[in-house]
């Protein structure tokens, strides 16, 4: 048996999968997310801890069989917070989030002071290098006391195991690595005022990151001497999940945010484009992905500004559409509520609606923010052919294929097939499942990261292709008007 954790933005899913990855057991707790500030996102660490011992101990009362025979333990989690602990590992302050954009001054300077070629990509405000050039000229008291920077994940390993360690998946997402060389870049911590000694000890996913304390092996029903494998950000933890590995291998994710990601076996970096290039969980493998940053949350949004829930606004759409996509929204919705990375990389820019009429119903609104979406998605698919990168089709992940609208529309928009698992969880906490597998067994990438079965397939709609590419311009036409109300 082998256990994964996964630490999302809104609550951490701890499972238990067997030899032949099925899910055996699943718990659940929530989080929350605070902002102070407009732009700001935070959240306390420790309820992180809070949370997973929460899972565990659900795990333990009611799959207490499958508990006492895990072997191994994975980890993934959201990438880029920056989780500032002392030399007693107490956090210093509220994690600051990959979505907080209050240091897109600091990663503008970073990007031009730098070889972004190091770092895979220009150095985003989310990332973690830009948050302690921040730290350092608004709350310089907190900076000076800085032990070690973790990433959120690695907090809970740091409870788990007492190790300082992160994997080189989710080390990509700070700025400080030298992504081709896997490795902590000295370039880049000078630029960004750190030093390796803050640095967690770098191992790949698949690989031993330590062994589960003692105490918590008791305390949770969990045998004695439990490895815990260097496990994944959550998109390349998605990504072993899927069986998202072999080279041009790829897969859409929407969720809170959204993801195109696909799989390379060497090194391709375009930073111009705003496309991610970064480490994949397994040696010698890389992965660019181009991401936005409110996929499911815009349509969240939506649903609560208009007293709705997110599957009666989708429900209510594909029943007045009469079971297929409709030609594109005449209303264009732009889904960026707390700024964009592909391909702006802007942190000022702001969302917005336009072509509204006396005659637009909510129907078209919902239509327009899953166009919309889907819109952004076009944005970091080109990015991604920009960097020789073009996947011939897409698996789907994340709460939005829920919807079969949005799947449709999604492979209309992009022209690919978009290819829905069978019923099953492939997501980044049973990626990080295989990676403990990978790391306690031995066994073969290839036998353990396979793909999944296809349940169903979504294809383009021909006969709207002209209407989605014309309507995609529109889209496109609009971002200069709202970046410049922005300013």
């Amino acid at each position: 048996m082998y256990l994964g954790i996964d630490l999302g933005t809104s609550g951490v899913k701890s499972l238990i999968i067997d030899d032949s990855h099925s899910v055996v057991a699943v718990a659940t707790a929530t989080l929350t997310v605070q902002r102070p500030h407009d732009g700001w996102s935070e959240q306390l660490a420790d309820d992180w801890i809070t949370a997973t011992a929460e899972t565990l101990a659900d795990l333990k009362s009611n799959a207490s069989g499958p508990m006492a025979a895990v072997t191994s333990i994975g980890l993934s989690g959201q990438q880029h917070g920056a989780t500032l602990i002392d030399k007693q590992d107490k956090p210093l302050r509220p994690c600051i989030l990959w979505n907080d954009t209050r240091s897109h001054e600091e990663a503008a300077e970073l990007s031009s002071e730098v070889n972004c070629g190091l770092a895979g990509s220009i150095i985003f405000p989310g990332f973690t290098a830009p948050k302690l050039k921040w730290l350092e000229q608004h709350e310089p008291d907190l900076f000076d006391k800085v032990h070690k920077v973790l990433l959120p994940k690695d907090y809970l390993r740091l409870w788990l195991t007492g190790e300082y360690v992160s994997d080189l998946s989710d080390a990509s997402g700070t700025g400080w690595l030298d992504i081709g060389k896997r490795d902590w870049s000295p370039e880049l911590l000078s630029a960004g005022s750190m030093t390796a000694t803050q640095m967690p000890r770098l191992v790949e996913g698949s690989e031993v990151s330590g062994t589960l304390r003692d105490e918590l092996a008791k305390q949770y029903g969990l045998r004695s001497g439990v490895v815990v494998a260097g496990g994944a950000g959550d998109n390349a933890a998605s990504a072993s999940g899927m069986g998202a590995v072999a080279d041009n291998s790829a897969f859409v994710s929407i969720g809170t945010s959204g993801v195109v990601f696909a799989s390379n076996n060497s090194y391709r970096p375009k930073p111009a484009s705003a496309l991610h290039t970064f480490c994949h969980a397994l040696p010698d493998t890389w992965h660019q992905m181009g991401v936005i940053l409110s996929a499911t949350d815009s349509l969240n949004w939506f649903a609560s500004t208009t007293g709705m829930t997110a599957a009666d606004l989708t429900a209510e759409l594909e029943q007045a559409a009469g079971g297929s996509i409709r030609a594109p929204s005449q209303t264009t919705f732009l889904p960026y509520l707390g700024g964009e990375r592909t391909p702006h990389n802007d942190a000022r820019i702001r969302a917005g609606f336009t072509g509204l009429t006396h005659s637009t119903e909510r129907t078209h609104m919902t239509q327009a923010v899953l166009e919309g979406v889907s819109f952004a998605f076009r944005d970091c698919f080109d990015a991604l052919a920009s960097a020789g990168t073009r996947p011939k089709r897409l698996f789907a992940v994340g709460g939005g294929t829920r919807s079969d609208y949005w799947l449709e529309t999604i492979a209309t928009i992009l022209g690919v097939p978009v290819d829905l698992a069978v019923d099953g969880d492939f997501g980044a906490g049973f990626g990080a499942a295989r990676l403990g597998q990978l790391a306690v067994s031995g066994a073969r990438v290839e036998d353990v990261c396979t793909l999944p079965s296809v349940a169903r397939t979504f294809e383009p709609d021909a006969s709207l292709a002209d209407a989605f590419e014309s309507a995609y311009q529109r889209y496109r036409s609009l971002y200069p008007a709202l970046s410049s109300a922005a300013d």
